[in-house]
Order: C-alpha cells, then sequence, then structure tokens
C-alpha cells in the first residue's frame, strides 16, 4: 500500500530526508504546496497558513529552506513576484515546467504537458539551453 504524498508521514518523511526539521509550519507548508493545483506567492501562502499560527516571517524563512533543501522551486515570470510550488516526483532537479500567465489577471497556470518539439530544441540547442517555458496570454476567463 504506498502512502499518500499529501499524508503526515509522507510530508514528515520528505522533509526529514531533505536534511530539515520537520516542524509543524514546514508540514503545514509542504501539505499546502502539495494541495494546490498553481504556483503560490508568499502572501497567498502566509495567508492560508495565518489560521494554523504561521506567521508571515516564519512563512518566508520556511518557504526559502524547503526550496534550498529541494522540496519547493521558486519561479519568477517576469512580474517581479516569486511564486512556490512543490518539486514532484519525477522532475529533475530544480528545472521548471513550463507556466502560462493571464496578462489580465495574473492567473498563473501550469502546463505540464507543454513540450517543445524536437525542431525547436534544435533551434533552442543553437543560442543555448532552455530551462524554462513561459507563456502569456488570456486566461479563458479573461478572453
Amino acid at each position: 500500500m504506498s502512502v499518500s504524498p499529501t499524508s503526515t508521514e509522507s510530508i514528515r518523511n520528505d522533509i526529514r530526508a531533505a536534511g530539515l526539521r520537520a516542524t509543524p509550519a514546514r508540514m503545514a507548508t509542504l501539505r499546502l504546496l502539495r494541495e494546490a493545483t498553481t504556483p503560490m506567492t508568499h502572501a497567498d501562502v502566509a495567508q492560508e497558513l495565518d489560521d494554523v499560527g504561521v506567521d508571515k516571517a516564519t512563512a518566508f524563512r520556511n518557504l526559502n529552506d524547503m526550496t534550498e533543501a529541494g522540496l519547493l522551486r521558486r519561479t519568477e515570470l517576469g512580474d517581479h513576484v516569486y511564486r512556490f510550488e512543490e518539486i514532484r516526483p519525477g522532475e529533475v532537479g530544480k528545472d521548471s515546467h513550463p507556466h502560462f500567465l493571464c496578462t489580465v489577471c495574473g492567473a498563473v497556470s501550469c502546463l505540464d504537458n507543454v513540450k517543445l518539439t524536437a525542431g525547436s530544441l534544435r533551434e533552442s540547442d543553437k543560442v543555448g539551453e532552455v530551462v524554462e517555458i513561459l507563456l502569456r496570454g488570456r486566461c479563458n476567463k479573461c478572453k
């Protein structure tokens, strides 16, 4: 029987395996990001965890500590706002997956199945290595 990635046991083990203490605040933070469907800003995380007694400074420290430990990814999508998300099983290192940013409302969506074509990879290899794909446009609510 496999353990759910959002179970207390799984979260505690993953935090400890990353070399961090599994404090209640870290466990709540990792659970929140594992359950999230989109990357979250520090303000989003702090607001969600406020009711369980995690203050803004603790949320900020935990996001950065877990990013440095390789549990989370911090992404800046050109709008000068850092967003955090879990590094999912099977993702290589800290490389990002594609995102869509709505230029009207600012909503961010993960695009897990978007990949560069073989032709696009050959073209991009001429100038360097692609480490992130960001698509901008209007989401379905704003178009």
